[in-house]
């Protein structure tokens, strides 16, 4: 059993390429993540797609995938369409089930070419235009706030940015856990915790989303730091627990 929805916009040059996504998967080589689930850029009609596979769930989530919720494919899709200005455009996923649990799925969108993610200039104190990627970025996070709209796993990893003549142009990505909704101030802060941000590189963005939100620029630098705190003080005491090193 089949299950599969394809952009109208990608219809006629996609639709073989997704009903045979299996096999042109399995065919290429060109892995960009592989842990839980693996990614690969793949190319199709001269165009570069990005297919994410989904991990073949244990026995009791391929019941509920299959039957009670959707999967982590077709939320893919669906939220790609609901924030299409805001992540790299959708062309369609698919699910291949078997007795009605869910076996395999695959979730397909164009390829970004991103120059990098947030993570590079977070990591290096002398990276160019540090200070203009990062005010740009709150901008950015302040236009998804703006619109309803919740990455709950906004880390570094899932924001790519390319430099697109004096500005800069941000996706997001991985976008399964989502939630859409108008968000209070803490809420808004709070999302910039996961990103392991220092402090001084985090006042930078908590001061230019204060402008734009216009509020105390005081009371959002201070919220932001006290949420990132909490959740590297959350990190690391797991970390401890399990006898790892930690970082502050």
């Amino acid at each position: 059993m089949i299950n599969y929805k394809i952009n109208p916009n990608y219809q006629k040059l996609f639709k073989d390429f997704i009903l045979n996504i299996q096999e042109y998967f399995k065919q290429n080589n060109n892995s960009i993540h592989k842990a839980r689930n693996e990614i690969k850029i793949l190319n199709h009609s001269n165009q570069e797609v990005v297919v994410k596979s989904f991990k073949v769930p244990h026995l009791l989530n391929r019941v509920v995938y299959g039957f009670f919720r959707e999967s982590k494919a077709k939320k893919s899709y669906d939220y790609s369409v609901k924030i299409s200005d805001f992540v790299p455009q959708a062309i369609g996923y698919i699910e291949f089930k078997k007795m009605g649990l869910l076996e395999k799925s695959y979730f397909i969108s164009e390829h970004f070419n991103y120059d990098f993610t947030i993570r590079e200039p977070l990591l290096d104190a002398n990276f160019p235009q540090k200070k203009e990627i990062l005010q740009a970025f709150a901008k950015f996070t302040f236009e998804l706030h703006e619109n309803e709209i919740l990455h709950q796993d906004y880390s570094p990893g899932n924001i790519l940015i390319k430099k697109e003549n004096n500005g800069f142009i941000f996706k997001i990505v991985d976008i399964n856990r989502m939630n859409f909704r108008v968000l209070d101030l803490d809420t808004r802060l709070k999302n910039f915790a996961k990103l392991w941000i220092n402090d001084n590189d985090l006042k930078i963005v908590a001061k230019a989303y204060a402008k734009l939100i216009d509020k105390d620029e005081k009371l959002c630098i201070n919220k932001a730091l006290h949420y990132s705190q909490k959740h590297k003080n959350k990190i690391n005491m797991k970390k401890r627990l399990k006898g790892i090193p930690v970082v502050d």
